[in-house]
């Protein structure tokens, strides 16, 4: 894996949590990864509920067709 050099600053309450971690770089480096991932899957998920609504009504209505086709033959 590439790496690149960064400063950061951080509040002396936050940079004291981190005093007894031995790979500063890799714990940050895993932090930063799991935030955006939980930030990426809150967006998927806010888009896919925004879509659902917007076809909910679609859905309803392609599903009232096929009621009246799916009982066909059964007695």
């Amino acid at each position: 894996m590439n790496t690149v050099r960064i400063n950061i600053t951080l509040p002396l309450e936050i940079a004291e949590m981190l005093k007894n971690v031995k790979n500063k770089s890799a714990f940050i480096a895993e932090a930063i990864k799991e935030r955006v991932e939980k930030e990426e899957k809150a967006h998927l998920i806010k888009e896919l509920s925004e879509g659902y609504r917007v076809r909910k009504k679609e859905d309803n209505e392609l599903s009232l067709d096929w009621d009246t086709t799916s009982g066909d033959g059964i007695d």
